[in-house]
């Protein structure tokens, strides 16, 4: 049984904190510094975040100039796709800038950390409308409300990426709906392999993702680098 799974973009493959606090100070937007209490700091007004994503806006291709988390594990996740046939999707709301469609943007970055002819969606409504009509069966997001969503109004299940985990209450919130909780992209693939075992000896419903947090060892099948380098031959079984 091949998995469809979806993965969000920024928070889980790409690192849109450090690329926004780049547009802040470019766009002459002081952002709070860097070890002062949390709970004291005035956050960003309105206006301040306008003139932010204004000026993402008005920068040609800036999606392009995001930086990836772990660079290593979207090739691993681009060699385990191909290898266990993964259906994989990248879905994203990611608004529009000048130069290229988001879409192009946003694939040309994937190819470039190795994930090749990946299929994107930019979809702005709900998640979950877009789990129940693709049939997914996990997404993987760094947003516990879309997780919630994709558990409430389909049958797919949701891993929450939780980087730096500051938050318990957000952990312990997602793990009472049912959400897996990893914190790492690395930690996700993990989950994903491990279900992808039990499915195939199961073939039965999905069952709890707390079940399958188990880390398996992990297989180093090669594949062509770049199927321009190499290409492919797709079985037709």
């Amino acid at each position: 049984m091949s998995l469809r799974v979806a993965f969000d973009l920024d928070g889980v493959l790409a690192n849109f904190r450090s690329a926004f606090e780049t547009a802040a100070s470019e766009a002459g937007v002081t952002l709070p510094g860097a070890g002062m209490d949390q709970a004291t700091m005035d956050p960003l007004s309105s206006r301040e975040i306008k003139k932010i994503w204004d000026y993402v806006k008005r920068t040609p291709n800036w999606w392009v100039r995001l930086a990836p988390y772990e660079p290593a594990q979207i090739v691993r996740l681009y060699e385990t796709a191909r290898r266990l046939r993964w259906e994989v999707v990248f879905v994203t709301r990611r608004p529009a800038t000048a130069g290229d469609p988001v879409q192009f943007q946003t694939q040309w970055w994937l190819e470039q950390q190795g994930f090749y002819y990946p299929a994107v969606m930019t979809v702005p409504g709900s998640r979950g409308e877009l789990a129940n009509a693709l049939r997914l069966d996990v997404l993987v997001d760094d947003q516990v409300h879309n997780c919630v969503d994709v558990i409430s109004a389909s049958t797919a299940k949701a891993v929450l990426l939780h980087r730096d985990r500051p938050d318990a209450s957000v952990e312990d919130h997602a793990v009472s709906r049912g959400i897996g909780v990893v914190g790492s992209l690395e930690e996700a693939l993990d989950v994903l392999d491990h279900l992808h075992s039990v499915l195939r000896e199961r073939r039965g419903r999905l069952q709890r993702l707390a079940d399958w947090f188990i880390s398996r060892p992990r297989q180093e099948e090669g594949l062509p680098t770049h199927p321009a380098a190499g290409r492919v031959t797709l079985r037709n079984d």
